[in-house]
């Protein structure tokens, strides 16, 4: 069952040079979350269902789960880090010249006002490159998402095998014929 949990809006400085508060940390499971912070009048309310990451020995691997976005306006999410790698982007898959090809995706990830926008083998996803140590099963990963307009969201994703649709995370790859 997937099961997003707000656990409420943190309200970011718009002014300058000031800290952002950081977002509420979802202790309790990996698929609880916490809510994006905003710098305008009312924050916008992004949370996850299911957050996963691919085990993967080190190099590279992907981040998983559904954007659900609560607010009455659209939230793109920009880019995206973890402490578990130096780079992170955000990743589509497309077809080109008739195969299936990653590559990251312009302009971000839109999830559209009371909507969602889901991250899944095959499709679009988070993509986790240069990981120097082994992501188990079973390990939480926290990603931090930047969002147009300056505010971010954190969640915990867990480390989940899978063998799927034999993805190759490496940008460009030919992803196996999926469609």
């Amino acid at each position: 069952m997937l099961v997003a949990l707000s656990l409420g809006a943190v309200t970011a400085t718009a002014a300058c040079g000031s800290e952002e508060p950081s977002s509420a940390s979802a202790a309790a499971s990996p698929s609880a979350v916490a809510v994006a912070a905003s710098p305008s009048s009312a924050p916008a309310a992004l949370s996850i269902t299911d957050p996963w990451v691919k085990t993967a020995k080190k190099g590279m691997t992907a981040a998983f789960g559904t954007l659900v976005n609560n607010s009455d306006s659209d939230v793109t999410v920009i880019a995206g880090s973890t402490p578990v790698a130096p780079m992170v982007e955000l990743h589509e898959v497309v077809e080109s010249k008739g195969k299936m090809v990653m590559r990251p995706k312009k302009g971000g990830f839109v999830v559209p006002a009371h909507g969602t926008h889901v991250l899944q083998p095959g499709g679009d996803h988070i993509m986790v490159m240069d990981v120097p140590a082994e992501i188990k099963p079973g390990s939480e990963v926290p990603f931090t998402l930047e969002l147009q307009g300056g505010g971010t969201y954190t969640f915990t994703a867990l480390g989940k095998d899978f063998a799927g649709a034999k993805e190759n995370y490496q940008p460009g790859a030919d992803m196996g014929g999926m469609g």
